[in-house]
C-alpha cells in the first residue's frame, strides 16, 4: 500500500486499510477529528479482526476461565497455572493461517517464533512446542507444496531454538483447499512468584526496544492478510509474510530470562501481529498510563522509513520492555551481552496517550482507550446453517455391510488423516533439553519438570469433521478426547488453550457455528473442571467464498505428581490381557470409514455422555497410578479396529498381534470402525484381572476383558466368525510409509 505520508484521510482509504465506513464515522466521532495516515494505521490493525477480536469477544465470556491452580488467565500474553513445588507452566496456541498459505516455510516459521516469545515474555523458559496443522485435498499437487513447506518451516525454526516439538497432528480434507490451517502451541516452565506481565507502569520509566532492527516485512499481515479472507490476488501478499531468524529468536530468548532475574524489570511484551503498535498500546491499556515514543531511535534495517511503516512493521524477533528509570545502562548491557539491538526509544507517560515523535515533532498523538478499546463488540447476525437438514441423517441399512474388515483396516490405517505422523516428527528434535518422557507418536507427550518428581503431559485435538456436522458436539468431543489423551497417559488435566478456526464471520451461520463450538467448549470444560485460561481467535479462514469447517482446535495440559507412572499406547508383552473401558453404540456418522469407504461426510457426531467420559478417564487414571496396567490408548478416527491396530504396532519395537473375540447385536463394522467416544483400551497381565475387574465394578465404568495379546495377526472374532485377521507387519506398512511417501512423491 504506497500512500504519501502527506495524504489527507478520507473513507475510501480507511477501506483499503480493511476498516468499514461505519468504523471510520466511529474514529472520527472518538477522535473529534480526521487522523493522520499513520494514525489511521494504527487503528487499522488495532481494530483488525486479529487484534480486536470485535466479532468474537461477546461470545468469549462463556468460557471457564478460573480455577484453584489457574495465576494468569486469558488477557495477557499466555495463560499460566500453577503445578506445586512453587513452579507453574505458561501456555498458549496461536494460529498463523493466512501467512502459510501464501509463503509456507516462513508462516510456520514464524507462527512458531511468535508463540515463543508469546511465553518466554511472561518470564518461562520455553520447554515443549505440539502444532496442529491442516491440508486440503492430497490429490491437489499444491498440497504437497504446502505440507513440505510448512513442516520445514517448523522444523527448521524449533530445532534452532532449541525448543522441542513432542507431537501435534495432522488432517486433509477439502474444505481446507483454499485456507490451510498452521496452529502451533507451546509450553513455559516457570517459577510460580515470578510471572511477568506486560504493563507499562511508572510515569517515567524508560521504554526499551530490543531484538532484531526493523523492515518493511509484515506490513498489514494483522489488518488486511489475517482478518480478510482469500481471493485470486493471495499470492499478491506474499510481501506481507514475515520474514524469521530462529537464531536471533534463541538469543532474544537467553536475553529475556536474563533481563528479567532483576527486580527492576516493570513489564515486558513481544511485538507481535501489529508490532510496535500492539505492544506499546496495549501495555499502555493494562498499566492505565500512556507513551512518548521517539520514532528516531527504533533501530531499522531499511532506510527512509516512515512513521506509518515503522509501526505497522511486523519484522519478527523483536521485544519492548519497560525498566524502571536510572536502569536503563543495566539493561542496555544485558542486551549488548547477548549481541541483540536495543535502544531506550521512550517513556511512560501519566496522561494515557501514546504519542509518535520524530525529529522533534509530534507525528502521532491517540488517546489509548480509544485505539484498545474504541472497537465496537460487533453483534453479528446468526442463523443455522441450511445444508445441516441435508447432512443430518445417515441410514445404516442403506451403508452395505462387509463380510470382512481387513480391506477396510488397511485403507483406514493408510489414510493420511490416521497414518503415521513419523515423516514429520522425525524431521523435528524431540530430544533437545532431555525433558521428554513419551516422544511423539502416542497419545500425549509427556515431559519430566527438572528438580522434581513431577511430569506434564499435553495433547491437542480437534475432528473438524465433527464440528462441521455439529459444531456444538464436536467442539465438546474435542475438550473431551484431547483430555482424555492426558488420562491415558497418567496425568489428569490442568489447564486449556483453544485455537478457534473459523470462516467469514460476515455470514450468519459462520458465527451460529462459532456460538455453537465455543459453548461446546465451555459445556465440555465446566464438566471436566478444566480452566481455559488462553487462546486465539482466527477469522475469515475462507476463499472465494468458501469456508473451512469450523475447526476449534483445542490443547490441553495435564499433570502427573509422579513421572515414573507416566503411561503410554503400544502393546508391551505376550500374554497380557485387553480390556475395553466404555460402552460401544451403533453409530457411523461422521466417522473416517464413512469417508474413506462411501466418500460421505454426514450423520450425527459420535454420542458423547460427559458423566461417562469422566468415568473412563478417573478409571484409567486410577489403573495407572496403582501400576496395574502395562498400556493404554484411546478409541478416536477409525474407532476400535484402528486403536487395537495401533497398540499392535505403534511400539519402538517389533509390532505384536493380538486375537480379540467380540460379541454385540451391533452390526461389525459400526462396532468396529465407529467413533464412540469415551473408550480406552488397556492391556495387563493376568494376576490384575481380578482387581481390575473389581475396580470397574466400584466405579461404575462399562468394562470387559476382549482378548490377549501376541503372535503375529491382528485377529478378530465378532460372534464367533472370523471378520479381521491379518499380519501386523503388513498392518504397520500401510500405517508407517503413507504420509511419507505422499510427501516425497514428485509431480
Amino acid at each position: 500500500m504506497k500512500l504519501s505520508p502527506d495524504v489527507t484521510v478520507n473513507v475510501q482509504i480507511a477501506r483499503e486499510h480493511g476498516l468499514t465506513g461505519e468504523e471510520y464515522r466511529r474514529i472520527l466521532d472518538l477522535l473529534g477529528r480526521i487522523p493522520n495516515l499513520t494514525e489511521l494505521g494504527i487503528f487499522s490493525v488495532m481494530w483488525s479482526e486479529h487484534c480486536s477480536y470485535k466479532s468474537s469477544r461477546p461470545f468469549l465470556s462463556a468460557l471457564p476461565t478460573e480455577g484453584p491452580r489457574v495465576i494468569q488467565g486469558p488477557g495477557e500474553n499466555a495463560g499460566v497455572v500453577d503445578i506445586g513445588d512453587g513452579l507453574a507452566v505458561v501456555f498458549k496456541i496461536e494460529s498463523h493461517n493466512h501467512p502459510s498459505f501464501v509463503e509456507p516455510h516462513q508462516g510456520a516459521a514464524t507462527g512458531v517464533g511468535g508463540i515463543l516469545r508469546d511465553i518466554f515474555t511472561m518470564g518461562a523458559r520455553p520447554i515443549a512446542l505440539l502444532d496442529s496443522l491442516r491440508f486440503g485435498d492430497p490429490a491437489d499437487p499444491r498440497m504437497r507444496f504446502l505440507l513440505n513447506g510448512v513442516v520445514e518451516g517448523i522444523s527448521n525454526y524449533g530445532n534452532c531454538t532449541g525448543v522441542p516439538t513432542v507431537g501435534g497432528e495432522i488432517y486433509f480434507d477439502d474444505c481446507y483447499n483454499g485456507n490451510i490451517l498452521v496452529n502451533v502451541f507451546c509450553l513455559g516452565l516457570i517459577k510460580a512468584d515470578k510471572v511477568f506481565l506486560g504493563r507499562a507502569s511508572g510515569t517515567g520509566n524508560p521504554v526499551i526496544y530490543f531484538g532484531s532492527k526493523t523492515g518493511r516485512d509484515g506490513i498489514h499481515g494483522a489488518s488486511l492478510l489475517a482478518s480478510a479472507e482469500f481471493d485470486e490476488s493471495s499470492e499478491e501478499k506474499r510481501p506481507t509474510v514475515q520474514v524469521g531468524d530462529p537464531f536471533t529468536e534463541k538469543l532474544l530468548i537467553e536475553a529475556s530470562l536474563d533481563l528479567m532475574k532483576h527486580p527492576w524489570v516493570v513489564g515486558i511484551q513481544d511485538m507481535g501481529a501489529a508490532g510496535l503498535t500492539s505492544s506499546s498500546f496495549e501495555m499502555a491499556s493494562r498499566a492505565g498510563t500512556g507513551i512518548d515514543l521517539d520514532l528516531d531511535q527504533v533501530p531499522r534495517r531499511e532506510k527512509g522509513m516512515t512513521p506509518y511503516e515503522i509501526m505497522l512493521s511486523e519484522s519478527q524477533e523483536r521485544m519492548l520492555v519497560v525498566v524502571e528509570a536510572g536502569h536503563e545502562e543495566e539493561a542496555l548491557e544485558i542486551f549488548r551481552k547477548w549481541d541483540l539491538d536495543a535502544a531506550v526509544v521512550g517513556r511512560v507517560t501519566e496522561q494515557p496517550r501514546v504519542r509518535l515523535i520524530e525529529g522533534g515533532d509530534v507525528v502521532a498523538d491517540l488517546p489509548v482507550h480509544v485505539v484498545v478499546e474504541g472497537p465496537l463488540s460487533l453483534k453479528r447476525k446468526i442463523r443455522r446453517p441450511n445444508y445441516l437438514d441435508e447432512v443430518d441423517h445417515l441410514n445404516l441399512n442403506d451403508l452395505p455391510e462387509p463380510d470382512r474388515g481387513d480391506a477396510a483396516l488397511k485403507r483406514l490405517l493408510s489414510s493420511l488423516n490416521i497414518a503415521s505422523k513419523e515423516w514429520v516428527y522425525d524431521q523435528y528434535d524431540h530430544m533437545v533439553r532431555l525433558n521428554t518422557l513419551v516422544l511423539p507418536g502416542s497419545d500425549a507427550a509427556v515431559l519430566r519438570v527438572p528438580g522434581t518428581s513431577k511430569a506434564v503431559a499435553i495433547s491437542v485435538d480437534c475432528n473438524s469433521r465433527y464440528c462441521y456436522l455439529d459444531p456444538f458436539n464436536g467442539a465438546r468431543i474435542a475438550v473431551a478426547e484431547s483430555s482424555r489423551n492426558l488420562a491415558c497417559s497418567g496425568a489428569f488435566p490442568i489447564g486449556l488453550t483453544n485455537c478457534l478456526n473459523f470462516g467469514n464471520p460476515e455470514k450468519p451461520e459462520i458465527m451460529w457455528q462459532f456460538e455453537q463450538g465455543v459453548q461446546g467448549i465451555a459445556e465440555a470444560c465446566k464438566f471436566l473442571e478444566i480452566p481455559v485460561v488462553s487462546g486465539n481467535v482466527s477469522l475469515y479462514n475462507e476463499t472465494r467464498g468458501i469456508g473451512i469447517f469450523p475447526t476449534p482446535t483445542v490443547a490441553v495440559v495435564g499433570l502427573l505428581e509422579d513421572s515414573r507412572k507416566h503411561m503410554t499406547q503400544w502393546f508391551k508383552r505376550t500374554g497380557d490381557f485387553v480390556g475395553l473401558i466404555g460402552l460401544t453404540i451403533e453409530e457411523l456418522g461422521g466417522s473416517e470409514y464413512l469417508k474413506v469407504m462411501f466418500e460421505q461426510v454426514c450423520g450425527g457426531v459420535p454420542t458423547l455422555e460427559l458423566r461417562a467420559e469422566r468415568q473412563a478417564q478417573e478409571f484409567c487414571r486410577e489403573l495407572i497410578g496403582k501400576g496395574f496396567i502395562a498400556s493404554a490408548h484411546d478409541c478416536s478416527e477409525g474407532g476400535l479396529a484402528v486403536a487395537l491396530a495401533e497398540c499392535c504396532i505403534s511400539g519402538p519395537g517389533q509390532p505384536v498381534g493380538a486375537a480379540i473375540e467380540l460379541e454385540s447385536t451391533i452390526r461389525r463394522d459400526a462396532f468396529l470402525f465407529g467413533e464412540t467416544q469415551s473408550r480406552i483400551l488397556i492391556s495387563f497381565s493376568g494376576e490384575r484381572r481380578e482387581e481390575i475387574l473389581a475396580a470397574a465394578e466400584r466405579s461404575g465404568v462399562d468394562f470387559a476383558v476382549i482378548g490377549r495379546v501376541g503372535g503375529e495377526d491382528l485377529s478378530v472374532t465378532f460372534n464367533g466368525a472370523e471378520f479381521i485377521r491379518t499380519r501386523v507387519e503388513v498392518l504397520r506398512n500401510f500405517w508407517k510409509g503413507a504420509l511419507g511417501e505422499y510427501a516425497r512423491q514428485v509431480t
